[in-house]
């Protein structure tokens, strides 16, 4: 049988060492303890906008900057990235990190909560990145939805919760049983509703990647 820990190690070992800053991106995540992608989530996300060469991005959940700074690797020289971060600690941190990688000029950083500035948003996008709190993915979905592009790819992290999402609500911790319910409901909201067609990935700690079909509107059953 697989072993998960032997895995994860030998994609690791595949994996080639990222740009200097973002090296030190990573450092700076695990010392203090910012949830950033993981490596082989970042590749995973890298190769997915090469495939889909989107000219508009749309990423929810910046932290440090480090998952847009990733996928700008990939971005075509006429694409531009759209990050959402409401701590504002964290603010002044990413566009620091965005200055120093050179990518301020395709990365606009909008403050505040995601579901507060999605509304303003007019989109559409043919690419988003959804790496928020999991409680929120269930009540985002329906903006997200509006602002993806008929053909336009959604990006979900963390879809496992570490395990979590496997388990029996009643296996689950009283105080995580709500996010619990939550990310189950968006889940199964993406597998069955027509207006998607979703893969569920185990890479990192999973990724959902669902495509925007094209004839199909917000409100079919």
């Amino acid at each position: 049988m697989r072993n998960p820990e032997r895995l994860e190690a030998y994609l690791h070992s595949l994996e080639p060492d990222p740009s200097p800053l973002l090296c030190e991106l990573e450092r700076y995540a695990r010392e203090h303890r910012i949830p950033i992608v993981r490596r082989e989530t970042a590749a995973f996300l890298k190769t997915l906008v090469a495939l889909k060469a989107p000219r508009e991005i749309l990423e929810i959940g910046t932290a440090i900057g480090y998952s847009a700074l990733r996928m700008c690797q990939a971005l075509g020289a006429d694409g531009h990235l759209t990050t959402i971060e409401k701590w504002e600690k964290r603010i002044p941190q990413a566009r620091e990190n965005f200055r120093r990688a050179g990518e301020l000029h395709r990365i606009t950083l909008l403050e505040g909560d995601a579901a507060q500035v999605l509304r303003t948003l007019a989109g559409p996008y043919d690419f988003i990145f959804l790496d928020a709190a999991k409680g929120q993915y269930l009540a985002l979905l329906p903006e997200l939805e509006r602002l993806t592009a008929p053909g336009g790819v959604l990006v979900t992290d963390n879809i496992f919760q570490e395990g979590t999402v496997l388990e029996s609500r009643y296996a689950v911790r009283r105080r995580d049983r709500t996010i619990h319910a939550r990310l189950r409901e968006y889940l199964y909201q993406l597998k069955h509703r027509p207006q998607w067609e979703t893969a569920l990935v185990p890479v990192g700690d999973g990724v959902a990647v669902s495509v925007r079909k094209t004839g199909t509107s917000e409100g079919q059953p």
